[in-house]
């Protein structure tokens, strides 16, 4: 199968549900995704800022690049100045200073705020409470260039469905409690970002209305070939 054909699989699949097909083309070469490109997929997604940084400058400019991974606050000055939305915002000192780098850029930045859902330690993101605490912080609400787009998680690396599907239900139950209580009136919030290749369908069945696909459109991963300074 090739990449066209595996991303109009997975569109056949997603885009009458209205949920959106984020790419995940980190590690791999300009030309797989071109091929994607010239598909039709505009929406791509990449871990590591330097390799984002490398591959905006070289593929075409009406590429939508969301950063998907952990992203530590001193890198954040290199994707301001083009990033379509940044996924894994875990604290409040990331969202100040993805605030200060869009505002010296002259931008609005789009943020998914990523919550701890999985059992493993290794997984980042605010716990429930501390979310809630920082909507209601008068500091959080002063911010002028971030826009919370809405919540993204990951789930737990486990074959337990079970596991997986509560994970998810717990996370859209956040996602509705939040949109209710703090963003009723602001059309802007409406982003679930959870899912990837191993578990999209489970995260669309419970409520995912954007889902961070790499292997079932690209293939397997191969060997990192950029350095990881992140």
């Amino acid at each position: 199968m090739s990449i066209a054909s595996n991303l109009e699989a997975i569109n056949l699949e997603v885009k009458a549900l209205g949920v959106q097909l984020v790419a995940v083309s980190k590690t791999k070469p300009n030309e797989d995704i071109m091929e994607a490109y010239e598909a039709g997929q505009r929406v791509f997604g990449e871990n590591l800022v330097q390799e984002l940084v490398e591959k905006y400058e070289s593929l075409p400019k009406d590429i939508e690049w969301h950063l998907i991974g952990h992203l530590q606050t001193n890198k954040v000055k290199y994707v301001a100045p083009f990033v379509t939305l940044i996924h894994a915002v875990d604290s409040f000192k990331l969202l100040k200073e993805i605030d200060k780098q869009a505002a010296k850029n002259k931008r609005v930045i789009d943020c998914l705020l990523q919550v701890h859902i999985a059992e493993e330690d290794t997984k980042f993101g605010f716990d429930h409470a501390e979310l809630i605490e920082m909507l209601r912080d008068e500091e959080f609400l002063a911010l002028k260039h971030v826009n919370i787009r809405g919540l993204m998680g990951i789930a737990t690396n486990t074959e337990n469905e079970k596991e997986i599907k509560e994970e998810f239900y717990e996370l859209k139950s956040l996602y509705d409690g939040i949109k209710a209580s703090f963003y009723r009136k602001n059309e802007s919030f409406d982003t679930l970002s959870m899912g990837m290749s191993s578990d999209y369908k489970l995260a669309i069945e419970k409520g995912s209305n954007m889902i961070r696909v790499g292997s079932t459109i690209f293939g397997k991963r191969i060997i990192k070939h950029f350095k990881n300074n992140d």
